[in-house]
């Protein structure tokens, strides 16, 4: 039925678009439009689960493989980090942690978020005449000033963090499995590794309009959305915009559509499908009102989470094998490749060449000056950026980007935010290590390497056996690593940096109703 509801809205903003594109038809000849910018930001994703990284037994994402037949896909894309609020953060502002202030995860009870002097994509493209909308997780600040739409967008519907953030009446598939929201205040529940006192919120702008929200249905009410504001900015406003969508697909607790017939065996497999349902329906409204001038983007915010077993994805042969030799997790939350390589593809229809692949070195920090670039917007002087535009990769055959690249720590080991793995160019130099935890529990110890550890990744991208400190390829790469990483340090220090606010109190946990149970209110919509 939803799905039905969704086809003629589809069809109905396509018969409105025919008709308005040729009333103004006359008005844009010779007019250079700006290009619409749609980022897809998948939750937890591993490099292993899309496309030709996927093992034959996966069940098919047919949205998801037309669109990398449609564009470019990355090979060695990272995510800025390898967890949620500091991986988000950098993309948004193109920024290191160092800099933005943003080097962990904000909680529930956070009264802060990104802090409020540091300038995100969609306020630069706000102000250039864009319409910004986002869906989906945010998870950099829920109260007052730090909501989406005082950082630059028009519109935003969605979870104000991750989606385990807070019990359901119905609950996903997670491990361990959680209890559901409690119905009155003469039941307590207490469950290690679930949130049982608040329920999970979905917010329209600064409003909770239902809490506990129902996950299950919530691939559908966010592709509803999506479509609506595709249509207002291209037909109602006419107007270049920007669509961010977060997703909460592929973290835990796991869900799908309920039509779905999903043993517990598969249930990773039905979260990809109905993700690439998502997606499927953004770009058939993106076809129907016929936006060629349209860049999708479509990445992750880091690796799986290992720790849930079966309901983690793939992170394919990125494998760590020299820390899960010693224990512990080799994916997020860690700096091995498992932790921050991600499925990366871009389409922009007659500009970027389909069924295209490209190995440069490239980071999601790349996307702010990128789409900055691309609708001739200039982000602010007074500071510095860790991304690069990446245009001319897009729009031709090339595969180079990054000369180095900097992890962040981001759980698994050393202080969090500091930049002590370095890539350059195909290898990559620990200065410390550390496991998350793995599928069965146990994590790795915290070592710190002096002189750090080196892997060729060109030979061994499973990051199993480091180069001889002795050789000379170890002594030649250790040098431009050093001066590389120095340099790098000594900018930020000397950089405008910001400093995040991670103090927590109870009142700042967003709650529509404080006198009820969980904060239980019925949607006011």
């Amino acid at each position: 039925m939803a799905q039905f509801g969704l086809c003629a809205l589809l069809l109905f903003f396509g018969l409105v678009h025919h008709i308005k594109s040729h009333i103004r038809k006359e008005d844009k000849t010779g007019e250079k439009e700006r290009p619409n910018f749609i980022i897809i930001l998948a939750d937890d994703i591993g490099w292993g689960d899309l496309w030709v990284n996927r093992p034959d037994n996966f069940t098919p994402t047919p949205w998801l493989d037309s669109l990398m037949l449609k564009g470019k896909r990355f090979t060695d894309f990272h995510s800025p980090a390898s967890t949620c609020s500091p991986s988000r953060a950098a993309l948004l502002t193109g920024r290191h942690g160092l800099r933005n202030g943003v080097t962990h995860n904000f909680a529930v009870q956070s009264v802060a978020g990104l802090p409020l002097n540091e300038t995100t994509f969609a306020q630069l493209l706000h102000e250039a005449g864009y319409y910004t909308a986002m869906i989906g997780k945010w998870h950099l600040g829920h109260n007052g000033s730090y909501n989406p739409v005082h950082r630059g967008f028009d519109y935003y519907f969605g979870i104000p963090y991750s989606n385990d953030m807070g019990c359901t009446d119905d609950p996903g598939l997670d491990l361990p499995s959680c209890p559901p929201c409690v119905l009155n205040q003469y039941t307590t529940r207490k469950h290690e590794g679930c949130y049982t006192q608040v329920a999970l919120p979905l917010f329209e702008n600064e409003t909770i309009i239902e809490q506990p929200l129902d996950t299950w249905s919530l691939k559908d009410r966010y592709a509803k959305v999506a479509v609506k504001q595709i249509f207002t900015a291209s037909i109602s406003k006419q107007q270049p915009f920007l669509l961010y969508v977060a997703l909460a697909h592929m973290h835990v607790p796991l869900f799908h559509n309920t039509f779905l017939n999903v043993t517990t065996q598969d249930p990773y497999t039905a979260s990809l499908s109905d993700m690439d349902s998502l997606v499927g329906t953004i770009m058939q409204a993106v076809s129907t009102v016929q936006l060629e001038n349209t860049l999708i983007w479509f990445t992750g915010d880091n690796g799986p989470w290992e720790q849930k077993c079966q309901f983690a994805g793939h992170v394919g042969p990125f494998v760590g094998k020299w820390q899960t030799s010693r224990g512990g997790g080799s994916a997020k939350r860690t700096a091995w490749e498992g932790g921050h390589r991600v499925p990366t593809v871009v389409t922009w229809p007659k500009k970027i060449k389909p069924n295209s692949t490209s190995s440069a070195l490239l980071s999601g920090l790349d996307i702010f000056p990128t789409i900055l670039s691309l609708a001739g917007v200039k982000p602010p002087s007074d500071r510095h950026y860790d991304g690069i535009d990446i245009t001319y990769i897009l729009l031709n055959d090339s595969d180079e980007g990054h000369r180095s690249l900097m992890h962040p720590n981001s759980g698994a080991a050393g202080q969090f935010g500091d930049l002590q793995t370095v890539r350059l160019k195909h290898h990559k130099a620990f200065y410390i290590t550390g496991g998350s935890v793995a599928c069965g529990g146990g994590s790795g110890q915290q070592q710190y390497h002096d002189p750090p550890l080196i892997f060729d990744l060109s030979q061994d991208e499973a990051e199993e056996t480091p180069l001889n400190p002795e050789s000379e390829e170890y002594r030649s790469v250790l040098k431009e690593v050093e001066r590389e990483r120095e340099a790098l340090l000594w900018d930020i220090a000397t950089d405008r940096v910001s400093s995040a606010d991670y103090t927590m109190i109870p009142s700042a946990v967003p709650c529509c109703q404080p006198n009820h149970p969980a904060c239980r209110c019925h949607s006011l919509k």
